[in-house]
């Protein structure tokens, strides 16, 4: 189990990370998610013992964080893209990582032929494609046969088929009893990937939930309206019941409307003389509800601004 409570990590002045807490369980791949800056990297670097939190603690199988990196034997993370030797074969470099750790040999034929690049064992890594190296960064990080796995965005640079096999390569892990927590910042990719999502903001944990559970955001419609009459239309609608979770919706008179259909929307409209000149259904992406729950974390813009999302509900 990885237990990360009230971590911090400030920087010049903020906070890369903020108070973090979440957990990761055993059985279970865990996607920690999030746009540029909202903090991933940096909990990940303070969870594997290369960078020293401001405070909070970090605990791997109940053994707390001693500000040291973790032995490959305990964590399994991928190593640097620029740390991969261009003019040496995969099985040399994994041969190196393994002597430097105490690994037998057999352990590096093994986790070539699970990535599958054992059929050319002479070929130099700088010959390699952008997704040959990505999978002999996670043959790297499967050396020690870790019971934990902390991936820094395992699944980029690789391509469809190489998504494919990590995804079942991970849903194989896991089930070994071991925790795997993965890195990413596209949202939909996660979601087919993960059992869980956490979500951060700002260095800060801002949703938690099942897969199951995030998916079904993107699967909650509202309705976008224009009338020259907002307000007005705003104030029949709460009245019977809808939300308005956002006005002025990329112009004056637009607004975004939850907890009702199109139709019933329309027909209000008409019942109270308000002529409408949009009226529209809408799901939110994975990749806008992900921007969503980010942006409830002091930043990242105000949500629905862009006329994707719908925003926060309105006071």
């Amino acid at each position: 189990m990885i237990e990360v409570k009230e971590l911090t990590k400030m920087h010049g002045g903020r906070a890369a990370v903020d108070r973090l807490s979440l957990t990761a369980v055993p059985g279970t791949v865990t996607a920690v998610l999030g746009p540029a800056g909202a903090g991933k990297t940096s909990a990940l670097r303070l969870m594997l013992g290369l960078d020293s939190p401001t405070a909070g603690t970090v605990a791997v199988g109940g053994v707390p964080l001693r500000g040291r990196p973790r032995s490959p034997h305990q964590v399994g993370a991928l190593p640097e893209a620029a740390a991969l030797p261009g003019r040496r074969t995969a099985r040399a470099f994994l041969r190196a990582l393994a002597r430097a750790h105490g690994i037998g040999s057999g352990r590096v034929a093994e986790v070539l032929a699970e990535t599958g690049l054992a059929q050319e064992p002479r070929r130099r890594v700088a010959t390699y494609s952008p997704a040959m190296r990505q999978r002999l960064r996670i043959a790297a990080a499967l050396l020690g046969d870790p019971p934990v796995l902390l991936l820094d965005e395992p699944l980029a640079g690789l391509d469809a088929e190489g998504v494919r096999w990590a995804r079942r390569l991970l849903h194989t892990l896991a089930p070994q009893g071991r925790t795997v927590a993965i890195t990413g910042e596209h949202a939909a990719e996660a979601a087919d990937t993960a059992d869980r999502i956490v979500v951060l903001g700002r260095g800060r944990v801002v949703a938690a939930q099942s897969a199951d559970e995030f998916a079904a955001r993107g699967a909650a419609a509202w309705v976008v309206v224009g009338t020259a009459c907002g307000a007005e239309l705003a104030a029949v609608l709460a009245a019977e019941g809808a939300t308005v979770v956002r006005a002025g919706l990329s112009g004056p008179g637009r607004l975004a409307v939850a907890g009702m259909t199109a139709e019933r929307v329309g027909a209000l409209a008409t019942e109270h003389g308000i002529v409408v000149l949009e009226l529209d259904t809408r799901r939110p992406s994975l990749e806008e509800v992900l921007h969503e729950l980010a942006a409830g974390a002091r930043g990242y813009g105000r949500p629905g601004e862009d006329g994707h999302g719908p925003g926060r509900e309105l006071a």
